[in-house]
């Protein structure tokens, strides 16, 4: 049997379905997969369920439509603090939010990841997330007697997550300061697809980062995706920085409906190369 995993963003995106929960990593505007979200912008899957440390591929799922429910601790670009998108689709009530704070976000992953059906921690006691998630408590059956929030298990049916560098069996590696919780994405998931800048051989992997950085493993991989650029606009450290110009057209694009029809349509309306081909034209443009 074939130990090669590699695919297009495309065939990934056709192996996911309406009314799925899909998790997707990076966090915030920093590696997002977001050549994977644009593919996925490209198909008729809606409905979906989205676990997101959300910055502009919970915006953009938003705009388009496609989130019934969103499950996040943030929505935010960063140097942008609120994501505009989805600050208006809250205020437009278009979809359920359930809101969690970051350890709770990390508690449901790891639950989901080592089949548990919930996992207790102190976050968020004496909160609001209680009740707006609708959360229950957990008394300790030990001698301390001790009442924690009882973290629902975030099983997803599918993860997207970008990275630095994966080989083609679905070994991959974070060469930036933060792995975030992409390795925790691919584990809560019964599939789980990788885009990266570059596919390498195996041996190939850089061995400046150390082991450690090898977090996302091929037994919870099912395709691997090379997409140069694929986290664009976001950042991709130590390949690229956020690409603030751009970032802040997005927004402002965002604001006004006419602007947002102008945006889509020449910078969504085609495949991932007339994408990287506009935004070439829009670089040129900005120098």
């Amino acid at each position: 049997m074939s130990t090669d995993k590699t695919m297009t963003a495309d065939e990934a995106v056709s192996r996911l379905e309406s009314g799925m929960t899909v998790g997707i990593g990076g966090w915030g505007s920093r590696r997002k997969p977001m050549a994977l979200v644009r593919a996925l912008l490209r198909s008729d899957v809606r409905d979906l369920t989205v676990v997101s440390c959300g910055g502009p591929d919970v915006g953009l799922l938003a705009a388009a439509g496609r989130i019934r429910k969103l499950v996040a601790a943030f929505t935010t670009l960063d140097s942008i603090p609120l994501e505009p998108h989805f600050r208006a689709a809250r205020q437009r009530g278009e979809l359920e939010l359930m809101e969690l704070d970051e350890a709770m976000i990390l508690w449901g992953l790891t639950a989901a990841a080592h089949r548990l059906p919930f996992l207790p921690v102190r976050a968020g006691l004496g909160s609001d997330l209680m009740t707006a998630g609708g959360l229950r408590t957990v008394t300790s059956p030990y001698e301390d007697g001790e009442e924690f929030a009882a973290v629902p298990a975030l099983t997803l049916d599918v993860a997207l997550v970008h990275l630095n560098r994966a080989d083609a069996r679905g070994n991959a590696q974070y060469l930036g300061p933060d792995p975030y919780f992409d390795d925790l994405f691919c584990e809560a998931a019964r599939e789980a697809y990788v885009s990266c800048e570059r596919v390498v051989a195996t041996a190939e992997f850089a061995p400046a980062g150390g082991p450690q950085t090898l977090l996302v493993r091929r037994h919870c991989v099912s395709g691997v995706v090379e997409a140069h650029g694929g986290a664009h606009f976001t950042s991709c450290v130590p390949d690229y920085g956020r690409d603030e110009a751009f970032q802040a057209a997005y927004a402002e694009a965002a604001a006004d409906p006419a602007a947002w029809r102008e945006f889509t349509g020449r910078f969504l309306s085609g495949d991932e190369g007339a994408y990287r081909a506009a935004v070439a034209d829009f670089t040129g443009e900005a120098a």
